[in-house]
């Protein structure tokens, strides 16, 4: 399945407070490498946002690889959400934005157990949105409430559109005379890898191990995350991995030259010739807006000539996956994977049948892999019958369902996240989802087929895989046979 089908089904589907706020007096300081920060405590969590992690990419920054934040005298206060990333939100968003939408929007921000003793795992929350929306800040991806069980948890905000996905002859260009590694297009790709990066760097001054960092992603975050897991560039930055939503893995190549040539629509569109020698220029002096120019998960159905991408295989830093997880070149660590059981395509789909087939070509290769599918619907839904629909489980790996459901979260409900949640957490600690009190979860083996069902009536259920014949049979069908060519 191309890109640009993929963001049109993620269309399809989901339709259907600024850095240098005040903290409280006596907020916990932290020194890091570009200087102190302040957060704030809160039912015994800690919590440090709007960190920058990088330089804003702004003016001549635009469409370059994340530069170095700069350092900072006294105490930066890091008790508010900085801006998410420029981006045209709508009002059907699963996950809305708790913020206004900014160009300048490389900030990241850390929870932990106040009364953290040692080096805590560490997880990093890569949001969705179909590489078009999408920011830390909702609510529903606060990880205060993984903190409280034990983990140190960290998101960040990468560049999405045409601010994280674009290229341009004269991009191309300019990028072959710098010291960026001759990665051109995928900016928000390169922002994941800064963010890992700054982590590496900081975590432990947190109390977070680095060493022990575990990468989750669901949807656009999911696919990050099957690129992080092939990329070359990615090496030590993680020791685990969990894929929610993220499909197949497998990533198309595209010529650059075609790539640039809808950068070249773009830029005729507003006016800016392909062979202006001062393009580039002219493209930088643009207003956000202009860039955004409507672009989101609503309406980005493409006009008579396509205007946006998204990633594609640079070759360097997103390879071509497909071809990486077949011949077993990639980070060989733990994952957890799976999808919801009313996801995008449905059972047979890109997301339900594409995890399956991942966690067994994982599997194959002696990854450890716990597989799951998430068919739980919260009690108060319109739709009981309906299935759980994409994005439906994040608050419940994130325990944050009372934050997501407010007053029509049951008991039930309650009891589910806390489930999840307490698998996610043991899975970071030692790549293993199991403990005390929960039921036992196998690996997963292609020959057993065996997944954990979160079920429809709020247990979880260890069993083999009851589509798994339907997704093979499906799958030897001339067409899937041929998209998977």
């Amino acid at each position: 399945m191309s890109h640009r089908s993929l963001l049109s089904l993620l269309a399809l589907s989901l339709v259907a407070a600024a850095p240098g706020a005040t903290a409280s007096p006596g907020g916990p300081v932290i020194a890091i490498n570009t200087g102190k920060v302040a957060g704030s405590t809160d039912a015994g969590v800690t919590s440090w946002k709007g960190i920058p992690f990088a330089a804003p990419p702004v003016g001549t920054l635009r469409w370059r690889p994340p530069a170095p934040a700069k350092p900072w005298p006294g105490v930066r206060q890091a008790t508010a959400y900085a801006a998410d990333c420029m981006q045209v939100p709508f009002p059907s968003d699963a996950a809305p934005l708790g913020t206004t939408p900014s160009e300048d929007c490389l900030y990241l921000n850390v929870w932990k157990p106040a009364d953290a003793k040692g080096l805590l795992p560490v997880i990093v929350w890569i949001y969705g949105g179909g590489f078009v929306n999408g920011g830390a800040s909702p609510p529903t991806y606060s990880g205060a409430e993984l903190a409280k069980q034990g983990a140190l948890v960290v998101s960040f905000n990468y560049r999405i559109g045409r601010f994280g996905f674009f290229a341009h002859p004269q991009l191309t260009r300019e990028i072959g005379t710098s010291d960026a590694k001759g990665v051109v297009g995928n900016y928000g790709f390169m922002d994941q890898l800064a963010a890992l990066e700054w982590v590496k760097r900081n975590v432990a001054a947190f109390g977070g191990d680095p060493a022990n960092v575990t990468i989750a992603g669901e949807s656009a975050g999911g696919m990050s995350v099957n690129t992080l897991l092939t990329s070359p560039m990615s090496k030590g930055l993680f020791a685990k991995a969990v894929v929610m939503s993220g499909g197949d893995g497998g990533t198309a190549p595209t010529p650059l030259a075609d790539i640039e040539r809808i950068g070249v629509n773009f830029a005729t569109g507003k006016g800016i010739a392909a062979d202006d020698p001062k393009a580039l220029e002219k493209l930088r002096a643009l207003p956000a807006d202009t860039i955004a120019d409507g672009l989101n998960l609503a309406n980005f159905m493409q006009r008579d000539k396509p205007t946006y991408h998204g990633p594609y295989v640079d070759g360097k830093l997103a390879i071509d996956s497909r071809a990486a997880f077949a011949e077993g070149r990639m980070h060989k660590v733990p994952v957890m994977i799976g999808a919801t059981s009313a996801d995008i395509g449905g059972k047979t789909g890109y997301m339900v049948a594409g995890a399956r087939s991942l966690a067994g070509t994982l599997a194959g290769h002696g990854v450890p892999v716990y597989a799951y599918r998430f068919s739980y619907v919260h009690q108060a839904s319109d739709k009981p019958d309906a299935g759980a629909g994409h994005a439906t489980d994040i608050p419940f790996f994130f325990d944050t369902v009372a934050i997501k459901y407010g007053a029509q979260a049951t008991a039930r409900d309650l009891a589910v996240g806390k489930t999840m949640s307490t698998y996610m957490v043991n899975f970071a600690k030692r790549g293993d989802p199991n403990g005390p009190g929960l039921p036992a979860w196998e690996r997963y083996a292609r020959a057993a087929d065996t997944i954990m069902d979160f079920t429809a009536n709020g247990t979880a259920v260890m069993g083999k895989d009851a589509w798994g014949a339907d997704i093979d049979a499906a799958q030897m069908t001339p067409a899937k046979a041929g998209e998977r060519r």
